[in-house]
């Protein structure tokens, strides 16, 4: 069970959203910004946004939004929606119980859950509607970046999770080995600022922060147009260096169903 009472981001979505209940609140906030910053998000992203409704796990890849607990919740990222005041009783309750079966652990969360309303900006309730707002955030990121992870996300759609962390692991091989793009090496001082900034000055609005800090540098190559398939390509491959080695999953014969993530 994973408790999403806060900044979801990266690495926290990575150890929470593959779990089988994932719980959110109204102070969750959720995003992948990767794109903006000159790489992609790994830790299995490519397998649960590849699976959200439509294309909205596209959108989210692409366009770096934030989303919400009632967000979240509506997109399957997250299995329930528990107010905050509550998480006090549910934790005690969860603490209470000796037993793994996950229609009792299920039951107790469903307790103290509701059914969150979203927000009438929400781009969840947009996802027909108007494409300019997500066409002007993604033309303020790295060109390279956008492509990957597009194709990232619908190929995962076709993979397992171990698939999925596998080729990710390759592409973040790439991305560091500098071959074709060196975008996320420059923007990687200015993330370093901007998260320095988001902590102390709250008063800073996220987007903002990333779209100024990225056009601070040169990316290259500037534009999608400039970007051949095969460009792409090398990012999904094999690196064949001796130095470099595959990523290498233990075996997940042995898991119970009950185990494995429903997203």
């Amino acid at each position: 069970v994973s408790i999403l009472n806060g900044i979801v981001m990266g690495g926290g979505l990575g150890v929470s959203v593959h779990g089988r209940f994932r719980v959110a609140t109204k102070k969750t906030v959720c995003a992948m910004p990767e794109a903006a910053l000159g790489v992609f998000r790994d830790v299995g992203t490519s397998y649960f946004y590849s699976r959200l409704p439509g294309f909205f796990g596209e959108y989210a890849g692409l366009t770096g939004a934030r989303f919400d607990g009632a967000e979240m919740f509506a997109c399957g990222l997250a299995t329930h929606f528990v107010p905050s005041e509550r998480l006090p009783f549910l934790e005690q309750e969860l603490v209470k119980v000796n037993t793994s079966d996950p229609d009792v652990i299920s039951a107790i969360i469903t307790h103290f859950s509701n059914i969150p309303k979203l927000k009438a900006e929400s781009p969840y309730n947009k996802m027909t509607g108007s494409l300019q707002p997500s066409i002007q955030s993604m033309k303020k990121a790295s060109p390279i970046s956008l492509k990957i992870t597009l194709r990232s996300i619908r190929e995962g759609r076709l993979q397992d999770v171990g698939s999925c962390l596998i080729r990710e692991y390759r592409m973040v091989c790439h991305v560091f080995r500098g071959e074709f793009s060196n975008d996320f090496f420059e923007t990687e001082i200015p993330r370093c600022v901007m998260i320095h900034l988001i902590m102390n000055n709250p008063e800073f609005r996220y987007q903002k922060l990333v779209s100024f800090f990225f056009h601070m540098f040169s990316v290259e190559p500037s534009k999608l147009e400039l970007i051949r398939d095969d460009d792409v390509d090398r990012y999904f491959s094999k690196i064949d260096d001796e130095d470099w080695e595959d990523l290498k999953l233990p075996p997940r014969s042995n898991l119970l169903p009950y185990a494995i993530a429903k997203i």
